[in-house]
């Protein structure tokens, strides 16, 4: 059993946060913020006698997903009931699809392309999200649950795949495109907390599937699959069996936590919901759902290499952040510079964003930046006002002050020195303080770098170096 494939595959949860009202009600479809149990009505509670009304918006957003997913979209929609009892169920079962007697989910046979791998889409099905349980201290320790109905009935998008994956690091690979793909369809705000959540299902050779539940982060996932990846190779080298079951991963102690026997298709006991017809979704209507699809990734990658000129790594980091890529795009419409804007991006603006953005902080409210001071500072480099080196310390007062960078210059006097004399100076007090280097520079070429260090330092980054170069070699010339 140990030398066995792994075999993954996922159910990926995505919430439509880009739609006002939630799936079959007219409750407000962002439930955050909301005090407990406010955000709620006869319908998304349950309550006897109420009928859903469904949201066509949703239909519209996940159809969108599902031709992401290269799915097959079918004629006829329909939703089920998927019964089962859990306290943040307030209807007892979960309104959902169903694939049966020809009536099935939005999409189906999709395939989608990671890395140089390709994962299979079982299918692609619209359902509403159930509430949240929330707990006095850990799940195992808490003396009470409270639960939250605010989110029961959020409009909810799940995407299953086969089980084709093979490591942790294929499913991160994966769930990073899907992530950008959601964002530049603009149909999930994936940094909002609970947007999206995954579920895994593992199984090593032929041995019996682990289900683990609603880990919160993909950085999680793949810690998660490690683990159980581990655990099931370690009972299967000591003839222990891994039992069918549903675990949870916690995330304080790093370890999957039995939660549940694992259910099966049949312990739902599905049957269609009688109160929504079956949805014909024409020709004409998915036509027009095409034609309204925004770029996707790949394209946009691909498009960004072919008119800006960017090679297919640095092309690939901005679009894997749609906000960074739009961002991009708008400081080129500001002033044409895509290779020095995209450098600037992708080497300095990402590194202050990893070490200061929260999930649901925006670049510009985050760092007091926006495209027109990347494009200043492109523009300043490229005309040779300042240094690169000035231009980075710039960049780091432009996060604190929000002032542009043509501002920024005027105010500290920090443009390039280009006079002679002044160089020539600082050449001078270069040569005096490092005599040893200067005796070396005959038999050591590089020393003239390290004079060129130098008289950088002197200059605090303002020396032109082409200027300041020629003056050391000059003077190295009439030294030795």
């Amino acid at each position: 059993m140990m030398d066995e494939q792994v075999n993954i595959g996922i159910e990926i949860h995505c919430q439509l946060t880009g739609l006002q009202t939630k799936l079959f009600c007219k409750c407000k479809g962002d439930y955050r913020n909301e005090l407990p149990n406010k955000n709620i009505c006869p319908i998304c509670s349950g309550q006897p006698g109420s009928m859903p009304q469904l949201n066509r918006k949703a239909v519209d957003h996940s159809c969108m997903i599902a031709f992401a997913m290269n799915c097959i979209i079918p004629p006829r929609m329909g939703f089920y009931r998927k019964n089962y009892f859990y306290p943040d169920l307030p209807k007892n079962y979960q309104i959902s699809q169903y694939d049966s007697g020809g009536i099935g989910s939005v999409g189906y046979s999709g395939k989608l392309q990671y890395g140089g791998e390709f994962a299979r889409i079982r299918r692609v099905q619209l359902e509403e999200d159930p509430g949240r349980l929330v707990y006095e201290a850990d799940m195992d320790t808490s003396f009470y649950t409270l639960i939250d109905y605010n989110r029961a009935g959020t409009a909810l998008v799940e995407i299953v795949t086969e089980p084709d994956f093979k490591d942790a690091a294929e499913v991160r690979t994966f769930l990073n495109k899907l992530t950008s793909i959601l964002e530049h369809l603009g149909v999930c705000n994936t940094k909002l907390e609970g947007s999206v959540r995954c579920d895994a299902n593992i199984s090593i050779g032929s041995g019996k599937r682990v289900e683990i539940k609603n880990v919160g982060s993909f950085r999680e996932v793949e810690k998660a699959l490690n683990f159980e990846i581990t655990r099931q190779k370690s009972l299967s080298s000591h003839s222990i069996e891994v039992k069918s079951e549903t675990r949870h991963w916690d995330s304080e102690r790093k370890v999957t936590k039995q939660s549940r026997a694992k259910e099966e298709e049949q312990d739902y006991k599905y049957f269609p919901e009688p109160d929504i017809p079956i949805i014909l979704l024409s020709e004409e209507y998915l036509s027009s759902i095409q034609q309204k699809m925004p770029e996707l990734p790949d394209k946009r990658r691909n498009r960004f290499v072919a008119d800006f000129q960017l090679s297919d790594h640095v092309a690939q980091v901005l679009i894997n952040n749609k906000e960074m890529a739009d961002f991009f795009e708008a400081a080129v419409q500001i002033y044409y510079s895509p290779k020095e804007i995209a450098n600037w991006l992708v080497s300095d603006l990402m590194s202050f964003i990893g070490n200061s953005k929260t999930e649901e902080s925006s670049i510009a409210l985050d760092l007091r930046i926006g495209p027109k001071h990347i494009a200043d500072l492109a523009r300043l480099v490229d005309e040779n006002i300042i240094s690169r080196h000035t231009a980075k310390l710039t960049l780091s007062k432009i996060m604190r002050t929000g002032q542009m960078p043509s501002q920024i210059i005027r105010e500290s006097d920090s443009s390039k020195i280009h006079d002679e004399r002044i160089l020539l100076k600082a050449v001078e007090d270069a040569f005096e303080s490092e005599k040893a280097a200067v005796i070396d520079a005959g038999s050591n070429p590089g020393v003239v770098n390290f004079l060129l260090g130098r008289v950088l330092k002197l200059t605090q980054g303002r020396a032109d170096p082409q200027i300041a170069l020629a003056l050391i070699k000059n003077k190295l010339r009439k030294t030795t």
